[in-house]
């Protein structure tokens, strides 16, 4: 069985991935909170998901079988966290997109070829 980390322990870790990455400001402090929680409750419910051998569907009063609410919250959690790591600047995603809006335009491929035309 693996230990699910505290809160506190994620946020440490956000915070020198962050660092690590060169884009942490005492700002982000607030939303590093929310992601912290939101991480540990993602892990939490992974673990209570996995402890329940991975029951994905549930039985509806009609007879059919529908999403388990667990697994509607995982995907939830999941869209919500790569929200805030996008905005915390923590794939690569988000830095390459950092790293465009440094004062440089950046021009689509059809416009590059256009100017080489002229």
């Amino acid at each position: 069985m693996t230990k699910v980390p505290s809160k506190e322990t994620i946020k440490r870790r956000t915070i020198k991935d962050m660092k690590g990455l060169q884009v942490y400001k005492i700002e982000y402090s607030r939303l590093i909170d929310i992601y912290s929680e939101l991480v540990f409750q993602y892990l939490t419910i992974s673990k209570e998901f996995e402890d329940s051998g991975y029951e994905y569907q549930v039985n509806t009063d009609q007879g059919g079988a529908k999403k388990s609410p667990i697994v509607a919250t995982l995907e939830t959690l999941r869209k919500d966290i790569l929200a805030y790591s996008d905005r915390l600047c923590l794939n690569p995603k988000s830095k390459m997109e950092k790293n465009n809006d440094k004062g440089k335009p950046t021009q689509s491929r059809l416009a590059a070829v256009l100017s080489n035309l002229e």
